[in-house]
């Protein structure tokens, strides 16, 4: 039996030890790399893995962690909030990200 991953940070350290380690900001309608600030739109995306979590002391701290990978083959992660408390805009983003971009793979033992 796998064991489960109890925190966010848990999954984003080892996606960091497997070469995921750029950091993706959503700001004006679109997902940034922090290094270069390059300007990332839905259909330069590719989501080899997403993570949901729950809060362990609040349910409605909820969140998704996005393995990504860009057009341009640049590796990182992007965490967002879900639920009550979702910045609209920026589930739109994920929302608009093709099907054809998500990869069937959810788990980073699958990914190797």
């Amino acid at each position: 039996m796998k064991k489960e991953q109890k925190h966010e940070t848990d999954y984003i350290e080892k996606y960091q030890n497997e070469g995921y380690t750029s950091n993706f900001l959503f700001e004006n309608g679109c997902l940034i790399d922090s290094e270069t600030n390059y300007a990332y739109q839905p259909d330069e995306i590719y989501i080899v893995a997403n993570h949901r979590y729950e809060g362990m002391s609040n349910p409605d701290d909820m969140s998704i962690l996005y393995v990504i990978e860009t057009k341009d083959q640049i590796r990182g992660t992007h965490l967002i909030g879900y639920g009550p408390t979702a910045d609209l805009e920026e589930a739109e983003f994920f929302k608009d990200i093709p099907k054809a971009n998500y990869s069937k793979n959810s788990d980073i033992d699958e990914l190797t």
